[in-house]
């Protein structure tokens, strides 16, 4: 823990105070040390937007898996936010636990840890599932709201590796996740952590996870618990743990993707600076493009990539986005009464997504032995084989001029939306476009009818931004011959009287 408190509070005097001491020591004859190369990234806006906020590796992955799972995963009630839902009188977690385990002042979110044993976690086993789930990249929620880290952490004594499961989760992962050749994420949501109580707001406890009622553990004086329940000095906090935590995992692991959820407005900006500048610097030593992932407005989009939580984007951007989604219609954790999407839903959603030059982060929620339901092996897998057939329509892609048509259409609106975006069911009707090279494929989200004749007026000569002249058309994975026209209203397709996959049916349109 000193090691990582000395570097973090005193590499970047240590920087500035190299630099005068070389600018006027006295010139040696015989000196052979090269001076330190200057660090290509300085700890501001102007310096950090030289980054490539979105490198073609991120823009070609499209999928990448992700997962909920800590000690907020041994209740498994309600959702994630059990460890602050837990000491409000009107919640039904409240009563849940009060019944269960009893007062939270007795027994406290830091009496489960214990309890999150992960006994059958495989990280090998694990990332073979995402692979043939069709994922490019993974990793987990390295920390939660909840104050405990995923991984082997000098930081704080509250880490997987010392208490739990008494493993480097993160670290078998990445290991994993690395020889297997998939990019590693590792996603941060500890903005949240620290007490910040505000008596004068009407919802005072908002913007820290664990409210400050006496008599109940996170306000506990014990100086092991203040650490699990953020109860630090603001500045300490914001140096040593939020600061402390994210440069010891990018020392550790490397990972190619840091991702952040919303209330990262809370730390000031310097800190969000140092922390992309340290990053940033530290990727460019390991000779890898790396990416930064951003919630909301809390870090600049020439710097970071925006993330859309359960909601997407109902046009076609410039930019490459994220949405980050779960594979539930419910909680992002494991609950007992989890209802899991089927894979044509997941599919689809996926499919829309790309097809707007964004890419899908998607959340599974394994239980607190370290198993996954099979209920959500069966959704990943379905989607995984669609992949294996038809992922030459979504991997390696470009948008098109436009997204698609059809009657659906996405709400505007970012999670404030999610309910109706949950709603959204698309049909046959609804076709999605990507390009690669000379290459347009048309997606149709659902099996069209055998012998009907769809029309799509995107090939119009009145929408066409300039003239296309295809020389054939095929279905992928079927060696049915297809018949087609382009004529000035569009393109019209004959659909064969062939086995379609009832997901979603790609066609590939070869230009001349």
């Amino acid at each position: 823990m000193d090691f990582i408190r000395y570097k973090i509070i005193f590499y970047p005097l240590l920087v500035i105070f190299a630099s005068l001491l070389s600018c006027n020591a006295p010139k040696q004859e015989e000196q052979d040390e090269s001076p330190e190369k200057e660090l290509t990234y300085k700890a501001d806006w102007e310096s950090l937007k030289k980054h490539n906020e979105a490198p073609e590796w991120f823009a070609n992955a499209k999928l990448g898996i992700y997962f909920h799972w800590g000690v907020y995963s041994v209740p498994a009630f309600g959702n994630e936010w059990y460890p602050r839902h837990m000491h409000f009188e009107n919640r039904k977690e409240y009563k849940h636990h009060l019944e269960k385990y009893g007062h939270p002042s007795e027994f406290g979110y830091h009496d489960f840890v214990p309890m999150f044993t992960a006994e059958h976690f495989d990280a090998k086993e694990w990332v073979e599932l995402f692979k043939k789930s069709g994922a490019r990249f993974a990793g987990p929620v390295a920390e939660h709201h909840d104050g405990f880290s995923m991984w082997d952490s000098e930081i704080t004594p509250w880490n997987s590796m010392d208490k739990g499961p008494k493993k480097d989760i993160l670290g078998e992962l990445s290991k994993e996740i690395k020889a297997s050749d998939m990019k590693l994420i590792a996603t941060f949501h500890h903005a949240r952590h620290l007490q910040r109580h505000n008596s004068t707001s009407e919802n005072p406890y908002w913007n820290s996870h664990y409210p400050f009622f006496e008599g109940m553990p996170p306000s506990s004086e014990d100086e092991e618990l203040k650490y699990l329940y953020g109860n630090i000095p603001e500045e300490q906090w914001n140096r040593e743990v939020w600061m402390g935590k994210l440069v010891e995992v990018i020392d550790k692991y490397q990972p190619d993707i840091m991702w952040f959820d919303s209330w990262l407005d809370e730390i000031p900006e310097s800190y969000r600076q140092e922390f992309c500048a340290y990053y940033l610097n530290e990727a460019e030593k390991w000779g890898k493009e790396v990416v930064i992932v951003r919630k909301q407005d809390d870090l600049p989009l020439d710097v970071s990539v925006d993330d859309l939580e359960k909601s997407r984007k109902n046009r076609l951007e410039e930019k490459v986005w994220m949405t980050d989604e779960t594979i539930s219609k419910g909680s992002w954790c494991y609950t007992e009464d989890l209802k899991i999407k089927p894979a044509g839903e997941v599919l689809h959603v996926l499919i829309d997504i790309v097809s707007k030059n964004g890419v899908l982060l998607l959340n599974i929620s394994p239980k607190a032995d370290g198993t996954i339901p099979e209920d959500q092996r069966t959704s990943l897998l379905e989607m995984g084989n669609w992949l294996s057939n038809y992922g030459e329509a979504i991997y390696d892609t470009k948008p098109w001029y436009t997204y698609g048509e059809g009657p659906t259409k996405e709400p505007e609106g970012h999670f404030k939306n999610h309910a109706e975006f949950l709603k959204i069911k698309y049909s046959e009707k609804d076709y999605r476009f990507t390009a690669k090279g000379d290459n347009i494929y048309v997606m149709t989200l659902g099996a069209p009818q055998a012998n009907e004749e769809i029309l799509l007026t995107s090939f119009s000569r009145e929408n066409l931004p300039e003239p296309v002249e295809i020389s054939k058309i095929s279905l992928l994975g079927n060696d049915a011959e297809i018949e087609w026209s382009l004529t000035d209203e569009g393109l019209k397709i004959s659909i064969p009287a062939t086995d379609l996959d009832e997901m979603a049916v790609v066609f590939k349109v070869e230009k001349k």
